[in-house]
C-alpha cells in the first residue's frame, strides 16, 4: 500500500512500552496518528512474534483501513485508535474463529456479540486473533493447529492458557490490550505466567461475548489482559451491561484479607510461589490492611473435581459430536487433540448421579463464598501453584489421566471464582529468584469488582511493575 506510513523500529518498540492509556495520549497530543500507531504495532508483531507465536491470524489490511478512518481519542472515546488483539474463539466480522483447533476451517465470521462490539464502539482497532488452547480446554497454549505459544519471559516456558496468545502478546508489547475469556482461570493463569494484570469479572458483569451455552454462561467471564490496572479498569467499565465510570484510584478503606495458601485439593504451592504471595501479604499489611492466614473450605476439593472431572468433559464431548457431523470421513485424530478426545471419552463414564452431585456443588458455591466474605473482604491466594510450566509439560498430547492430574495440581486456585461467579484479579507484584513472574490473586464476593480494582490500584502504586520487561523485548530494542 502506498499510503502506509513509515515507522522506525526503535520508535515502534518505544511505543510498545506504553499501556493503552499511554498510547492514547500519543494520539491525543498529535505526536502520532492512528495509522502510525497501528503501523507501529504491526512492526512489533513482525519483529517479535516469530519468537513467541502469539498471533494466529493477522488482519493488518483491516487494521490499516480502520486506522485511516479512525477518530482521535476524546473524552467520550478515550482509547479511539488504540490497537488490540482478539482471542481466536471470538466471532468478529471478517476474521476467522478457529478456537485453536484443526477442526475449524478458514470461514470468516459475519457478526459479533455485544462484548466486542462495545470495544468497536470505543474505536479500538483489531490487528487479528491471538492463539489459544483448543476450544479453551487447557491451561497452556500449545495447540497442534498453531504450535506452542512461548512465554516472553522465558521462551522455553508456557504462556499459560487458554488465553496464552493474548498474554504473550501484551507481555511482549505487541499490543497494549488483548481479549481473554476465563472459565477456569484462562485469563488469570496466563496473566500470572506472563507478568500481567488479569481481571476476571463477576458472573454477568460483562456483556455477552458468545452464543448462549449452559456451562459457558455459568463459568465464563470475559475481559482484556493488560499491563496496567488503569487499562483493566477501563476495559471492565466499557464491557459492563450497565455502563459506569471506571475505577481510577485506590480507595481509603482498609480491608480484611484472608490469606489462603492451600489449593482446592489441599496442594501446597511451590516455595518460590509461596514466597512471592507471602511478600504480597506483607505488602498489604504495610499498607494498613489486616491479613489473616485462613484454612480453605473442605468443600473446595469436591467442587474442583465436579468442575474438571464431571462438567469439563462435556465440552470435549460437544467438540467430538460437532466434528462427527462435519468431518466428511476424516479421522477425528486429525481434527481434534488427544486431550479433547480424552475428555469426550471420559464424559461417557459420567453417571447421572455424578452429574447431579456436580450441579449441586456448583449451586452451593455462591452461598458458601458469600458466607466467607461476610467475615473477610478479600481472599489472597497464588494464581497458580507452580512456577510457570515448561513447554510440553502440559501439552495436549500428554496421556489423559496424567494431564488431568497435572491440570488440577497446576491450577487449583482459579476455578473457585468461576464456580461461585465471583471476581478475581492476578497481579504481577513479585517474581521468582530466577526472574519468572508470579501472580498474586485477590478475590472478592460477587459484585465487588470495583473493590478489587481499587485494591489493585493501591498495590500497583506501592510496587510499580511498568518498567519490568522480558528479555525478548530488551533484546529486540538493542537489535533494532
Amino acid at each position: 500500500m502506498t499510503d502506509v506510513p513509515h515507522v522506525d523500529a526503535q520508535d515502534a518498540l518505544r511505543i510498545g512500552r506504553l499501556d493503552a492509556h499511554g498510547q492514547a495520549a500519543l494520539l491525543r497530543s498529535g505526536e502520532v496518528s492512528p495509522a502510525e500507531l497501528v503501523e507501529a504495532a504491526i512492526l512489533r508483531i513482525e519483529l517479535l512474534d516469530l519468537l513467541i507465536n502469539a498471533v494466529s491470524h493477522r488482519a493488518f489490511d483491516l487494521a490499516r483501513e480502520r486506522a485511516r478512518a479512525a477518530a482521535r481519542p476524546s473524552d467520550d472515546l478515550p482509547m479511539a485508535g488504540v490497537p488490540m488483539l482478539l482471542k481466536d474463539s471470538l466471532r468478529y466480522p471478517g476474521l476467522p474463529a478457529g478456537a485453536g483447533s484443526r477442526s475449524r476451517g478458514p470461514a470468516l465470521s459475519t457478526s459479533a456479540y455485544p462484548f466486542i462490539r462495545s470495544f468497536d464502539d470505543q474505536g479500538l482497532i483489531p490487528l487479528g486473533m491471538s492463539t489459544m488452547a483448543e476450544f479453551g480446554l487447557l491451561i497452556t497454549t500449545e495447540p497442534l493447529r498453531n504450535g506452542p505459544t512461548r512465554n516472553p519471559w522465558a521462551l522455553d516456558r508456557s504462556a499459560g492458557g487458554s488465553s496464552g496468545g493474548a498474554a504473550a502478546a501484551v507481555a511482549a508489547g505487541l499490543v497494549p490490550l488483548a481479549h481473554g475469556s476465563d472459565a477456569a482461570g484462562s485469563i488469570r493463569v496466563p496473566a500470572a505466567s506472563c507478568g500481567l494484570v488479569g481481571f476476571k469479572p463477576s458472573r454477568g458483569a460483562n456483556l455477552r461475548a458468545r452464543a448462549p451455552h449452559w456451562l459457558d454462561d455459568m463459568l465464563c467471564s470475559d475481559g482484556m489482559l493488560t499491563r496496567s490496572v488503569r487499562d483493566a479498569a477501563w476495559a471492565f467499565a466499557v464491557a459492563r451491561p450497565v455502563r459506569q465510570a471506571p475505577v481510577t484510584q485506590p480507595a481509603k478503606r482498609r480491608l480484611r484479607i484472608a490469606l489462603v495458601m492451600d489449593g482446592m485439593h489441599g496442594q501446597r504451592p511451590h516455595p518460590d510461589v509461596a514466597e512471592a504471595v507471602l511478600k504480597t501479604a506483607d505488602l498489604c499489611r504495610v499498607l494498613g490492611h489486616t491479613v489473616e492466614a485462613v484454612a480453605r473450605s473442605a468443600e473446595d476439593a469436591g467442587l474442583l473435581d465436579s468442575l474438571l472431572r464431571v462438567l469439563w468433559p462435556f465440552l470435549g464431548r460437544e467438540a467430538v459430536d460437532h466434528c462427527l457431523e462435519t468431518a466428511n470421513g476424516r479421522p477425528l485424530g486429525e481434527l481434534l487433540e488427544p486431550w479433547t478426545l480424552g475428555l469426550a471419552e471420559h464424559c461417557a463414564t459420567v453417571t447421572p448421579a455424578a452429574l447431579e452431585a456436580a450441579f449441586a456443588a456448583l449451586s452451593r458455591a455462591p452461598a458458601t463464598t458469600k458466607a466467607f466474605f461476610e467475615r473477610y473482604d478479600v481472599m489472597l491466594t497464588p494464581a497458580i501453584a507452580e512456577r510457570t510450566a515448561r513447554i510440553g509439560d502440559l501439552a495436549p498430547t500428554q496421556p489423559f489421566e496424567a494431564l488431568m492430574a497435572a491440570f488440577i495440581r497446576y491450577a487449583p486456585y482459579t476455578p473457585l471464582q468461576n464456580a461461585a461467579g465471583s471476581p478475581a484479579i492476578s497481579l504481577p507484584l513479585f517474581e521468582t529468584s530466577g526472574g519468572l513472574p508470579v501472580g498474586s490473586m485477590f478475590a472478592a464476593d460477587r459484585g465487588q469488582d470495583d473493590l478489587l480494582l481499587a485494591l489493585a490500584f493501591e498495590l500497583e502504586e506501592a510496587l510499580p511493575w511498568a518498567e519490568r520487561w522480558p528479555a525478548t523485548y530488551e533484546d529486540a530494542v538493542r537489535q533494532a
